[in-house]
């Protein structure tokens, strides 16, 4: 990022490790559509920012006090690197240390992973060694996309066979949806218009799929859940239209958790009446996906054991010299893209 709404290639040194970090070289990274959101000035003003978060890699070097890795070693890292030594880790809010959305480091506040060498801070807590049998086009999906769309269903407060609508299947609700169903959902509502990511929802656990472009969701939501609303909905688009539907659908005592990164506007807003003119006992629950090293374990465990794919979400493959096309595809939504892998 050269500067707001302008991208492009630069040099750059090959970054040093502190003490307690590491140095990775990338081998496969991933596009969010939270770059865009950073270009477009979501974060702010940026100048000559190396984008990207989600990446995997071979260790290049580490810091004379890193216990657990080694040169060589391969490696996923989270998109979330916190301090975890800070006041907000050590009171379970990892993301939030040294400040709110503060564990988001890469791409915001130090260069990210679009390079052929990247920073990683806390190496012992923040690098998870890929098992073997996971090749890495798998393994980078941990770094963002399954942990962020399972932090939806973990903070849903999904009960044992109940509803949950998950709003929108781009990647995150993809993952949100099959999160929902791994934590024992009854019913499973995807709400998406693109053919291709509805089928993808069917194939990631949705039972019912509501095109927005066709039936009034809140009525349609309604008629599934024989009139009473689901007991979460998943916001995973960050619009205010998406946000008050997911007040709409939810029945009083429900969860609202929200995935969804608000790029623009100055404000979301609160349906007043579907609120219950606020004593319905809707919890809104918000988080960045919590980064570290026992986290990203856990994701790729659940890849070793074959619980999901979630390549099947990779629709377009570009070289690392072809990154400015890959990234006018992935901000556009050109050619139905769903998600953009980058090797290096």
């Amino acid at each position: 990022m050269k500067e707001i709404g302008r991208v492009g290639f630069m040099e750059k040194p090959v970054p040093e490790p502190g003490p307690l970090d590491a140095v990775v070289q990338t081998t496969v990274a991933l596009i969010c559509t939270s770059d865009s959101h950073t270009v477009k000035g979501g974060i702010g003003p940026r100048e000559n920012l190396t984008l990207g978060h989600e990446a995997v890699g071979v260790v290049r070097d580490v810091g004379s006090e890193v216990k657990a890795f080694r040169p060589g070693d391969r490696v996923l890292v989270g998109a979330i690197t916190p301090d975890w030594s800070d006041l907000a880790s050590q009171n379970g809010h990892p993301s939030q240390s040294c400040g709110p959305l503060g564990g988001f480091r890469f791409a915001n506040s130090k260069d990210g992973v679009f390079a052929e060498f990247f920073h990683v801070n806390d190496a012992d807590a923040n690098l998870a060694k890929i098992p073997d049998e996971v090749p890495d086009e798998k393994a980078v999906y941990c770094a963002d996309m399954l942990s962020t769309g399972f932090m939806g269903a973990e903070n849903g407060n999904i009960p044992m066979g109940g509803a949950v609508a998950v709003l929108a299947q781009g990647p995150v609700g993809l993952m949100a949806t099959a999160g929902a169903r791994l934590r024992g959902a009854g019913l499973v509502i995807g709400v998406e218009s693109v053919p291709s990511r509805q089928n993808l929802a069917r194939t990631y656990g949705a039972d019912e799929i509501v095109d927005f472009t066709a039936v009034d969701v809140v009525e349609r939501v309604h008629e599934l859940t024989q009139g009473q609303g689901v007991d979460t909905a998943i916001e995973a688009l960050g619009a205010d239209a998406t946000f008050q539907t997911a007040i709409k659908i939810t029945k009083p005592g429900g969860t609202i958790s929200n995935t969804g990164y608000y790029g623009e506007g100055e404000f979301v807003h609160i349906p007043r009446v579907e609120w219950g003119v606020g004593m319905a006992d809707k919890t809104i629950a918000t988080g960045l996906c919590p980064g570290g090293r026992l986290r990203m374990e856990r994701l790729l465990r659940m890849l070793v054991t074959a619980r999901l794919d979630p390549t099947h979400m990779t629709t377009h493959t570009f070289r690392f010299d072809e990154m400015e096309r890959a990234f006018e595809v992935a901000d556009k939504k050109l050619e139905d893209v769903v998600k953009v892998l980058i090797t290096f």
